[in-house]
């Protein structure tokens, strides 16, 4: 007899016969005093609203700007080689003099998240060496026909908040990628804004130059 063994035949002795009798029965309560309970059903989305999910959920996806507007992503493609699922599509094109999308020598000018692949594991994420892909906490994906499941750039690229200049225009000048990359730039110059009014003047985000807004660096 092994010593395992003695020990359970010691322990039945010491609970006694009626106790070792009913140990397998208690589980049943926790079912019969839950059986007669209310359910509790929540009529979502139709009524009331959804507790919202923890801070750190896996959501969707989003695409990242710099504060100034450029984009984050450098189409370097380490999201896709990363992702278990093959759920990620990149396709990059080199920026230049007059369409510069981001800080880095590509951009991604194809982006798509396929979400009827993806299992929300977060690699796509710890491969990205700018931060430009991260997680939200939004959980509501559904829809009636397959290829609305495949998300694009335009649906996963943050929108622009008050300040910022719509892509492309040029960097914040005197800086270089790695000043973008350290966190140096806070923000739009009136030189990225005359720019963009130069050559997109029905481009809303024009209007708003915003200020000389680098820290550590040339305004």
């Amino acid at each position: 007899m092994s010593q395992k063994k003695r020990t359970l035949d010691a322990a039945r002795k010491d609970k006694g016969f009626l106790a070792s009798g009913l140990a397998p029965w208690a589980g049943f309560g926790v079912t019969l005093r839950t059986f007669f309970e209310k359910p509790v059903t929540e009529q979502y989305p139709f009524k009331g609203k959804y507790p919202p999910p923890f801070p750190r959920y896996h959501g969707r996806h989003q695409l990242n700007r710099y504060p100034d507007g450029l984009e984050k992503c450098v189409g370097c493609e380490l999201c896709a080689w990363a992702c278990p699922a093959d759920a990620i599509f990149v396709e990059a094109a080199p920026n230049t003099a007059d369409q510069r999308f981001s800080a880095g020598e590509r951009y991604g000018r194809v982006y798509q998240i396929n979400y009827l692949r993806c299992i929300f594991c977060g690699m796509c994420i710890e491969a990205c060496p700018t931060r430009a892909l991260t997680m939200t906490t939004f959980f509501e994906l559904a829809a009636q026909q397959r290829a609305d499941m495949i998300f694009t750039k335009d649906q996963l690229l943050a929108p622009l908040e008050e300040g910022q200049l719509a892509a492309p225009h040029p960097m914040v000048e005197g800086l270089t990628a790695g000043d973008y990359y350290a966190g140096r730039v806070i923000g739009p110059t009136p030189a990225q804004a005359k720019w963009v009014e130069q050559h997109r003047p029905v481009d809303p985000a024009a209007s708003s130059p915003g200020p000389a807004a680098t820290k550590g660096g040339p305004a």
